[in-house]
This record gives C-alpha cells, structure tokens and sequence, in this order.
C-alpha cells in the first residue's frame, strides 16, 4: 500500500510538472514585457553566478593538477600525462555536471524560495484573476534566460581551471608549465568542448524548471516555502545526476 502511495504520489507530482511546463511554453501576451523580464533574469540567474563559478573552477583546477602530478609518478607515464588527465576532468564533467550541481543550490533555491513567496503571499492568484498566464510570465524568462547564459559559463569554468593548473605550474612548482601546456595541447578533441556545452543545456532547463515547479505548487505559509526550496534543490540534484549518466552515453556514442 505504502508503494502504491508513493508510486501515486510521484506520477501525480509528475503530472503536475508537466501541465505546468505546457502553460509555461506559450507565447508571451506582451513581448516587450517578456524580453525586460528575460534580460532581467539572465542578468539574476547568470551574470550573479559568475563570481562562484570562477572562484571554485580556480581553485578546483589547481587542486585536480596537484593531485594528479601526486598520483601519477611513474618512469613509464610521459611528463604531460597530469596536464592532459586536468584538461579531460575540467571539459568533460566539472564544468558541466559538478558546476550544475553547485548552481542548482544556489539559482535553485533562489528559484523555488521567490516564486513560492509570491504564491503564499497571493500574488499569483492575483496575476491569474487578471487574465495574465503567470506561469508563463514567470517561469519561462527563468527557463531561457539561465538556458541562454550556462554555455558562458561553462566556458567560464573550464577556462578558470586551466588557469588554476597554470598557478600550480607556475607559483606552485608542481610541474613545469611547458609539460602542463604540451598535456593540454595532447589529443584535443573540440567535440568535448560541445558535449561539456550540450549537457549543460539539459541541465539548465532542470535547474530552472524543477525548482519553479515546487515554488508555483507550494501551499501553506512561510514555513513551506523553506520546505519547498529545500525538495527543489534535491530534486535538482538527483535529476542533474541521472541525466548525466545518459547523456554522457548518448553523447559518447555519437563520438564513436
């Protein structure tokens, strides 16, 4: 019985999400207003997001050339080994699935905590009785500004950590930055660089969406809201990590 709940619980939930997202993807009654709220968001969502996705790329970078130069010392692995193996994790899955991870805690819970604010305040009861379809006011400015701006910031996060592994290089001594550049250099495949982009996309519509949905579907007061920003930000996660696994094999095959 308990089951049968949670299976009931879990397609009603899905459901739910999906009528949502059909009144999301409409179009806009006043175009103006949509690209000054689009604008709005991308600067929110994005642009504010460029500051953390920096500093953790830097550092991160730094800490994968360390630990890589420590582990891999072996007469029989070349020189550059450490610069390519930074360069493979930063292109292939920092940059897209770890730093998706970190924004969906904090553009996530940023997400679910505005607009379930609005909903326990009757905002959005009040943008419904006015004829306007606030879930598509609402939401899809979120969805396509975040969309627009994560490839930046990909490109952001793997271009940090480089220079991360270059401050290794050259304040830390771990290597020699010509052994660095020629491990960067080796074997460069741009498909990866569209892949780490591709991903990056999929996840942005879930970090945008999902929260959006427990945010427009809170019920109660303020309490919930904290609640529902919290399911957001999990569900996120849980999702973000699931659809890696799938798109990291469907992109794969595509290489093959």
């Amino acid at each position: 019985m308990t089951q049968r709940m949670v299976i009931y619980k879990w397609l009603n939930s899905l459901g739910r999400y999906l009528e949502l997202m059909g009144r999301t993807f409409q179009r806009p009654e006043r175009m103006r207003m949509f690209f000054k709220e689009y604008l709005k968001e991308m600067a929110q969502l994005g642009v504010n997001s460029i500051g953390i996705v920096l500093l953790i790329s830097f550092f991160i970078g730094a800490v994968i050339c360390i630990q890589m130069k420590l582990n891999i010392q072996s007469p029989w692995m070349p020189r550059w080994t450490t610069g390519y193996v930074t360069r493979e994790i930063m292109l292939l899955e920092f940059s897209s699935s770890i730093m998706c991870l970190i924004l969906a805690g904090k553009v996530g819970s940023n997400i679910a905590s505005e607009i379930g604010t609005m909903r326990v305040t009757q905002q959005i009861d009040a943008l419904d009785i006015m004829g306007v379809n606030s879930a598509c006011y609402l939401i899809l400015p979120k969805v396509l500004g975040l969309i627009t701006i994560m490839p930046f910031l990909v490109i952001f996060s793997s271009a940090t950590g480089i220079l991360g592994a270059y401050g290794t290089a050259y304040i830390g001594h771990v290597l020699s930055p010509e052994d660095l550049t020629a491990g960067l250099q080796h074997a460069f495949n741009p498909w990866f660089v569209w892949m780490s982009i591709i991903k990056s996309l999929f996840f942005a519509f879930i970090i945008s969406s999902v929260p959006s949905y427990f945010g427009y579907t809170v019920e109660g007061g303020s309490v919930n809201v904290g609640k529902a920003s919290t399911d957001a930000v999990v569900s996120s996660s849980v999702l973000i990590l699931c659809s890696d696994v799938f798109l990291t094999q469907l992109l794969s095959c595509g290489y093959l």
